[in-house]
């Protein structure tokens, strides 16, 4: 049998976590014919990316409410998410008001905006996204005030929530940790209002996330899948969850 891809033995080991709370390394190595030195670098580059925990022997689900800082992911999968963005970016027409959240896919986004787009006005709470988007003068950025996260390169807060609810947008894109049946969910509580806010205030709304984002039940439920316009994504959802966004009416997107 032909040995799996680097990025195939990640998901298989994500796979692997969704039916059993730990995995060994030397069971693993042993079903893909590699070393156990190949899956230990699996297994730590997953948990740079938060998406398990290393735990002696092996991997163990994550915590539900942990994920790496800002820059940690935003190095992680970078060609996947690149991808993303540029579907996402397809979507945007001159013009346009948007609102983008704090996020590594959202970064990369506002990194393709920056090299694509004509005549935006994006508001933002996102220092990272701002500075992006900066490097073209024909977007206007408007950046919410609120409280700094150095974790998150983000700003948040009630007074945050409070500035989004004085705009309105064509569209809001925005990140996040997980996607399930129930809808979208995140690791950072901080987030959720204002993604919410975003939500609210904008006609459509697009969720960019890879696939190693589907079936993530983490500790909050931002909306559930109807709030969403479409996910913009690197690969078809599962079955359970395509189908709950088929019922929901939610667009898929899949960046190639």
């Amino acid at each position: 049998m032909a040995r799996l891809r680097k990025n195939d033995r990640r998901d298989q080991i994500l796979l692997e976590l969704q039916h059993h709370p730990h995995v060994r390394t030397s069971e693993l190595a042993a079903r893909f014919g590699v070393s156990t030195e190949t899956v230990r670098r699996d297994v730590e580059a997953l948990s740079r990316e938060g998406l398990i925990t290393r735990a002696y022997g092996g991997a163990s689900v994550a915590p539900m409410g942990a994920q790496p800082p800002f820059g940690e992911r935003d190095q992680a999968r970078i060609e996947e998410r690149a991808r993303i963005a540029r579907r996402a970016a397809e979507l945007v027409r001159p013009g346009e008001v948007l609102m983008i959240d704090a996020g590594s896919t959202t970064h990369q986004f506002a990194l393709c905006l920056a090299a694509t787009a004509n005549d935006l006005t994006v508001l933002t709470n996102s220092v990272a996204v701002a500075s992006a988007l900066a490097q073209n003068e024909t977007i206007q950025v408007v950046i919410c005030p609120g409280d700094f996260m150095a974790r998150e390169v983000g700003i948040y807060g009630a007074e945050t929530i409070d500035f989004i609810g004085r705009y309105n947008a064509n569209r809001a894109f925005i990140g996040a940790s997980g996607l399930t049946t129930k809808g979208i969910t995140e690791a950072n509580r901080l987030a959720v209002g204002v993604k919410r806010a975003m939500i609210r205030q904008s006609r459509e709304t697009y969720l960019l996330a890879d696939h190693t984002k589907f079936d993530l039940d983490l500790v909050a439920t931002v909306e559930p899948l109807t709030a969403l316009t479409g996910v913009i994504t690197d690969a078809p959802p599962p079955g359970p969850l395509a189908e709950a966004l088929a019922v929901g009416t939610v667009e898929i997107h899949i960046a190639r």
